[in-house]
């Protein structure tokens, strides 16, 4: 039986958010340290490790003035990010176990681990074993899946460096799994042919734990664990003096100098906590680090950028005047654009139900997330997919098989992903709209059947070819005054969305 698939028209303009939605919805505050921009200047004062040389000053008028985009981003179109470290040990509540610990989840933590005069947050260090890690295997999965980039967390709010860090012996090659995990992540990943990056949240770590008064006062009697000097630099609890502060700061620029100059990274990423919205005074630490990083990419000759949320690199205060930055939305649907946004742009989101890995963690399979993929793509942006593996190295099976579900459809229809720009509208009801070298793709999502009219390609204009992408030969068509009809195949298998590719479209 022949039906047709109706799709009323829906465009959104980016404007359809105001300034005050775009802050409220995408520039969460009070994740960062009580820095002052003279803090801040004074920490960078500090920096033992010179700026690179080359164009780049650390202002905002030379960032803008020589900063391009990367053209490797805009046509990538599909990441991986990879939320691994200290808290999937306990693998419970989610990646912030940590600030959990010593508050809501104290009476577990106690009665699974022991007192914490006995064992606190450092003590999952030794646990975070990553026996069966295997870069190459991630790697080649990455690949298969489609993916063009590759983001890991260098290290979370906790602090805990997942590199061979000189700056520090709390990291991965000295403690824990004895192994440097990111540069193991990096050299498997440029094998494959894939770009790569890290992403550090580590300037949230000053203010992360914040007990209960009770708990802070067992902890300092016994002078253990937050207490305990030897893990200061982990916890950043006993001492949060103007002092301790600038000296965290100095110590945040040298991890990200240290990154950027040990592996090169295609990618720097940043969350919330290096916003400093409204006074700007974490500006000094962030265009240090910015002018840093780019000139060295230009002695790599590398095209390179930094990622980060809100307004952190957007000192005019408008979300949509981002200097050398590029803007990302965190979880689609909840804080992503809602139609097509002009400059690049990426939403990052979780492939479960949380960031991390948990053991109760209820995975999305890839028929959920290629629709996902699809949207945001049509609106101008990278999908950032984040994966959650466990402490062990391994990536569930569940991540894997929704991994090689889109990779199988992105070997298909990538034709209509990767390397394509958005149309005049980003979509029609179940339809999205890709374009690239004058061909238009129009992407059904969800079940396909009989005739599909689009009707935001209805005329009278010449159309030379329509195609079922992954199917030889065209498709039967015609066109009117009310829709482009296409007569679409009885034998289509299941997918979860369908590209058609429109070719030679004239007014």
């Amino acid at each position: 039986m022949i039906f047709k698939i109706a799709c009323a028209v829906t465009v959104l303009s980016p404007l359809a958010w105001s300034q005050d939605d775009y802050t409220k919805h995408f520039d969460p505050g009070g994740m960062g340290p009580p820095a002052t921009v003279a803090i801040s200047e004074a920490a960078v004062a500090k920096v033992r490790a010179p700026l690179a040389p080359g164009p780049f000053a650390a202002t905002w008028d030379s960032i803008e003035k020589n900063y391009k985009t990367p053209a490797w981003f805009e046509d990538a179109k599909f990441g991986i990010f990879l939320h691994w470290g200290l808290y999937t040990v306990p693998a419970r509540h989610n990646e912030w176990y940590e600030k959990h610990l010593y508050a809501s989840e104290l009476k577990w933590q106690e009665e699974t681990y022991g007192p914490l005069e006995k064992f606190g947050y450092k003590d999952f260090i030794p646990k975070f074993t990553c026996e069966k890690f295997s870069a190459d295997d991630w790697a080649t999965l990455f690949r298969k899946a489609g993916a063009k980039y590759v983001l890991p967390t260098a290290q979370h709010h906790d602090n805990f460096a997942l590199w061979d860090s000189k700056l520090t012996k709390i990291d991965a090659m000295d403690m824990g799994p004895h192994r440097d995990l990111i540069g193991e992540l990096c050299m498997a990943t440029r094998k494959q042919g894939l770009k790569f990056g890290v992403s550090n949240h580590g300037i949230e770590n000053f203010t992360f734990i914040n007990p209960s008064k009770s708990v802070s006062d067992r902890l300092k009697a016994a002078q253990v664990d937050l207490f305990d000097p030897n893990w200061k630099d982990l916890y950043h609890y006993a001492d949060r003096s103007e002092a301790a502060l600038t000296e965290f700061l100095t110590d945040w620029v040298e991890r990200n100098v240290e990154l950027i100059d040990k592996y090169q990274p295609d990618l720097l990423w940043f969350d919330n906590g290096v916003n400093g919205a409204k006074n700007r005074e974490l500006d000094p630490l962030k265009l240090r680090v910015a002018a840093h990083y780019y000139n060295r990419a230009l002695g790599w000759k590398k095209e390179v950028s930094i990622s980060t949320k809100g307004l952190a690199y957007a000192p005019g205060g408008d979300h949509f005047n981002q200097v050398g930055s590029i803007i990302d939305f965190e979880k689609i649907g909840q804080r992503s654009p809602p139609g097509i946004r002009p400059g690049p742009w990426q939403v990052d989101h979780p492939i479960g139900s949380t960031w991390g890995y948990t053991t109760r963690m209820k995975v999305a399979t890839a028929a959920s997330i290629i629709p996902q993929l699809i949207d945001t793509v049509s609106k101008g942006g990278n999908f950032l997919l984040n994966l959650s593996p466990m402490a062990d190295g391994t990536i569930p099976q569940a991540q894997q098989e929704t991994l090689l579900g889109i990779g199988k459809w992105l070997d298909v229809n990538g034709e209509a992903i990767y390397a394509t720009r958005p149309w005049k509208q980003f979509g029609e009801g179940k339809l999205r709209f890709t374009t690239k070298g004058g061909v238009i793709y129009a992407i059904l999502i969800g079940k396909p059947g009989g005739i599909l009219d689009v009707k935001a390609l209805a005329g009278r204009g010449k159309i030379d070819r329509v195609e079922q992408l992954g199917r030889s030969g065209a498709l039967a068509f015609t066109r009117d005054e009310s829709a482009l009809h296409i007569q679409l195949p009885s034998d289509i298998p299941s997918s979860p969305a369908l590209a058609i590719k429109i070719s030679g479209l004239t007014p």
